[in-house]
């Protein structure tokens, strides 16, 4: 990991869309479609905000995210909604979404079908990834029924999470397929969350799901 640090949120979210743009940039240049995956939550809204405005080849990028709440798009805990209203918008309008919601009361019901569409554009070429004080990233969460699954060296595209504490049933990529992105970002802010970080590296990857995907990563952190 190379760790980034920033003197405040404004910054690190007008540098860090800049890095994204850049590395898009690149991954276009090298094929005819590429592939962004993003986090839900409120700390990555400034980047997208700065990054719906730079000036690529959208309609040549596939925005996925890390992991959803199984509910509506209309929903309040929907990150689907999120990232249309300040993501897809701008420029990157001309981007196509790859949803990991479809109505049905459970994600097994419509799995395989959400899986084919991602599994074609595939791999992931930048990867944005958040970070709880926990030490989880996207939905793998310690302790969480499917964790072992979505860890697993032969892991499926996406893995339905649960957890009692969880208000909803969540939906993920899977470790291996975020671990496998060309680059890869972190997005922590709080000195808790960098030593989090740091500590996960002397934990196992159950007790610190973010081990799983973070070699290689470019962190960037602020206060």
């Amino acid at each position: 990991m190379n760790f980034n640090t920033y003197p405040d949120a404004e910054m690190m979210a007008i540098d860090v869309a800049s890095v994204l743009a850049d590395d898009l940039a690149e991954a276009l240049h090298n094929k005819d479609r590429v592939v962004l995956a993003v986090p839900g939550g409120t700390t990555p809204g400034p980047i997208f905000d700065s990054l719906s405005a730079a000036d690529l080849d959208w309609d040549r990028v596939d925005v996925v995210l890390t992991d959803e709440r199984w509910v509506p798009e209309d929903h309040e805990r929907s990150n689907s909604a999120l990232i249309k209203a300040r993501l897809l918008t701008n420029r990157a309008i001309a981007a196509r979404y790859l949803p990991l919601y479809a109505p049905a009361e459970a994600p097994e019901a419509v799995l395989a079908e959400l899986e084919t569409t991602i599994l074609g554009a595939l791999p992931v070429d930048v990867a944005l990834l958040g970070m709880g004080a926990d030490m989880h990233t996207a939905s793998l969460f310690p302790g969480a029924d499917g964790l072992e699954t979505a860890l697993a060296s032969d892991a499926p595209v996406l893995v339905p999470i649960r957890r009692e504490d969880l208000p909803d049933v969540r939906i993920t990529l899977s470790a291996r397929v975020l671990d496998a992105a060309v680059r890869k970002h972190i997005l922590i802010k709080g000195a808790d969350k960098r030593e989090a970080l740091q500590a996960a590296q002397k934990l196992p990857k159950e007790e610190a799901p973010i081990k799983s995907v973070s070699s290689g990563a470019e962190v960037h952190w602020t206060e």
